[in-house]
């Protein structure tokens, strides 16, 4: 069974944490993953850096740019996770866009998520249309998962469609704006997330975008499966030492 799919079974809410691959340093990837798991993360978002990103806030945007700067590449991340699964038990997803998966190719990118020990993807621009004709069979045959993105002006048609494609979990975007830490949700956006839990879909669902303390988390997880929080953690990954990780953790979940 994919880790995935195992880590929801229960009624566990889960947190999933994203970073950037490559910051604050270009080697500091795998002892971030190693801090957020004996920190008792259940999920961990790798974020694959890209002069564009389109759909996020500053804060990711500013960690991209550095961890480019850095060295990072799709080639040196696999590099990095070769041995990850030696030691890391919880699921590992890679968030990133189309572009640098297309040009180091596909299947190639499939084949090497699946010998890393990779359980899924998220990428953002690649629309679910697309993905259900050319891609959804490579995605099956190198047992990868692949997560989307719904917001509050996806309609319900199309959000059910997305449903039927998707496997693992929905990342439902907690507004349209871009990535970004906030300090508490609005009544329209949890109005939202009633909305959307009341439609029973297939698929768990897990919010993202704006949450950064414990108040926004506990919100989240009152509508959903889980959170995930980037931004936040970024910021403190950039102002403190990645040992103590666990400090951050507890006072999300506090």
């Amino acid at each position: 069974m994919n880790r995935i799919i195992k880590s929801f079974k229960g009624k566990k809410k889960l947190l999933s944490i994203y970073f950037t691959a490559g910051f604050p340093n270009v080697d500091d990837t795998v002892d971030i993953i190693h801090n957020l798991q004996s920190s008792g993360v259940d999920m961990v978002e790798i974020g694959l850096p890209f002069s564009d990103p389109l759909a996020d806030g500053p804060t990711i945007q500013k960690s991209s740019a550095t961890a480019l700067n850095n060295g990072m590449t799709t080639s040196y991340l696999f590099n990095q996770l070769i041995k990850i699964r030696d030691s890391i038990e919880i699921p590992l997803i890679i968030m990133g866009y189309f572009n640098p998966i297309l040009q180091f190719g596909v299947e190639e990118f499939c084949r090497k998520c699946n010998e890393v020990g990779i359980d899924g993807l998220i990428i953002p621009d690649l629309p679910a249309e697309i993905f259900k004709e050319k891609y959804s069979a490579l995605f099956e045959k190198y047992q990868i998962l692949n997560m989307f993105l719904i917001t509050p002006q996806t309609s319900e048609k199309r959000i059910k469609f997305i449903d039927k494609v998707s496997k693992g979990f929905i990342y439902m975007v907690s507004s349209a704006a871009t990535t970004g830490a906030q300090n508490e949700f609005s009544n329209l956006q949890e109005e939202y997330f009633k909305r959307i839990s009341k439609l029973n879909l297939n698929n768990k669902l897990m919010v993202g975008f704006g949450i950064s303390n414990s108040k926004t988390y506990k919100s989240a997880i009152s509508f959903s499966d889980g959170a995930i929080i980037g931004s936040a953690f970024i910021k403190y990954i950039e102002d403190n030492d990645i040992d103590s990780i666990k400090n951050f953790i507890k006072k999300i979940k506090n």
